[in-house]
Formats: C-alpha cells, structure tokens, sequence
C-alpha cells in the first residue's frame, strides 16, 4: 500500500467563513468535475478536518453543494484521529521477530502490522499481505511510513472504523454548510495479477457502494445478467488522479455530477467479498 499524505507543510489558512466564495462558481452541469482541493496544511492529532477542507474548498472558488462528492485520503482521516504509532516503543513479540526475518522489515514494524491483522496471507522477502481487522487484504495491514512525518520512526494506520469516520465527517459538513453531500475516504492498493497501484475506498457515507446493473441492457439489447459496478473504488480512482502518491500534496478532492445514489446507510464494508465466495484465497 503506498499511502497519501497529501498535505502541504504549509501556514494555516486563516479563518473565516469557509462556506462564502471568492470567485466564480464551478458548472453543475457539463459532465463529471474533479477539483483538487490544495493549500490543505499538514494534519495533526485533533485537527477539524471539515475546517481544513471547507477553506480548502473555498480558495477553489467554489461552495459544497447538494449532490457533490469529497474524497478525503486515508492518511489525512487516520492522523487527525491520532492513529500513529512511533516504533521506538514497540516491543516485538518472538512471532513478529521470525516473521520480520522471513520478510526482510523491521521487527517493530511488523509487530505493528499483525496486530492490525486478523490472518497473514502472503509472507515473502519484502512482501507482507495481510487480512487487515477491518477485512481489506493489502500490503502491511496498511501500516506506512510515507507522508507521516519527517521521522521515518513514526507511522501511520487505518482508521478504526472507517464508515464510521466517514459518517462523523458527512454529518460535520452537512451541519456546516446545509449541503447534502457524499464522503469517500481513499487510500492506495495493489491488485492481485495487476501491476501499480490504485485509489480504493475504505469509507462512506451517503454514496451508494455497488451499482447493480443486472437486469438492464447493454447497447444491442441483451439484458445483463451478472454486472456490477464498484461505485465507491471508481469514485476513489477518480480522485486519485488529482491526490497522486508522492508529493503533490492534495488530500481531498471534489466531485461534481456524478450521479450519486443514496447508500441507505450502507458504507465502503459492502465492497468486502465474503470469504466464501472468494475463489483465489
């Protein structure tokens, strides 16, 4: 997994009523808008990530509005959550020092990562799959050092309860500004038999997860019968285009005219496939 930390070490933006424009309004119509919201500092433990992305949003020139769709980078969710953990007091167990030894990583490290797993699925030098505590199978449980901190000591993990943080945030925006919005939180995973990674979603709220079209028909006629469509990993993608993996510095980004469904309280868990249907584990 590589990870987005996404946030420029820039002075905080100063206050003020983040939900006033400062220039022209973006279209609501016209196809899909991706708008990368930049200038967000570096997040802290306790920092209000809706402050942080309002402001955001208005030096985009713009205002949130009914139907819009933030995509909020894991990194930027887990620190404002003070989900850090600084190796220099960890304490590897016997277990996380063999397994450190058969991946080549450091046994703090792995101590870390198994405890944010439930089973290991691929142990290799330089390569640990696991089953993450949340279901998601992913490099390192999702434990990474980049975009933390200047101290490679320090990393960073998964929300607790992503779908959870994801609520809490819909509800702070929609409370802030009286728009009816969608929260995705993305982060970065490989694909098993695909090279490169990808944005994925690990939370929700207020965008429906999977779009079932079985039933419908394609452009001759012939009714689907077995497609599905990951909304939430789409929408996740899409805004990983403007977050990028490195330094770019954008842990958020708005999408305008998608054509959001309501997830009747349904999150980013629903994209997890039962292991009883899971052919290649």
């Amino acid at each position: 997994m590589t990870g987005k930390g996404g946030d420029a070490d820039l002075p905080r933006p100063a206050s003020g009523d983040a939900r006033k424009t400062t220039g022209e309004e973006l279209p609501a119509t016209g196809g899909v808008r991706v708008v990368p919201l930049e200038g967000i500092p570096l997040v802290r433990p306790g920092d209000d990530i809706t402050a942080l992305v309002l402001e955001a949003v208005a030096r985009a020139g713009t205002r949130l509005a009914d139907g819009d769709v933030l995509v909020l980078a894991q990194k930027m969710v887990s620190k404002a959550e003070g989900r850090l953990v600084d190796l220099r007091a960890v304490e590897p167990s016997p277990r996380a020092a063999r397994l450190a030894r058969q991946v080549a990583q450091d046994p703090r490290l792995v101590e870390v990562i198994l405890s944010e797993s439930r089973a290991v699925v691929r142990a290799e030098p330089g390569v640990l799959i696991t089953e993450t505590n949340l279901g998601f199978v992913c490099a390192n449980a999702g434990v990474d050092r980049s975009n933390v901190a200047s101290d490679d000591e320090v990393v960073a993990l998964l929300p607790v309860d992503p779908d959870g943080s994801a609520a809490a945030l819909r509800a702070s925006f929609g409370s802030a500004t009286g728009a009816d919005v969608g929260v995705v939180i993305s982060d970065s995973h490989g694909r098993p038999w695909r090279e490169g990674v990808t944005g994925v979603a690990l939370g929700s709220a207020g965008v429906e997860p999977i779009l079932d079209l079985r039933g419908r028909a394609d452009l001759f006629g012939r009714e689907l019968r077995a497609t599905t469509v990951g909304n939430l990993d789409e929408i996740a993608a899409a805004a990983s285009l403007c977050m990028g993996q490195a330094d770019e510095a954008v842990p958020a980004v708005l999408l305008r005219g998608i054509a959001r469904r309501e997830a009747g309280g349904r999150g980013a868990g629903e994209l997890q496939r039962d292991v009883r249907r899971d052919l290649f584990r």
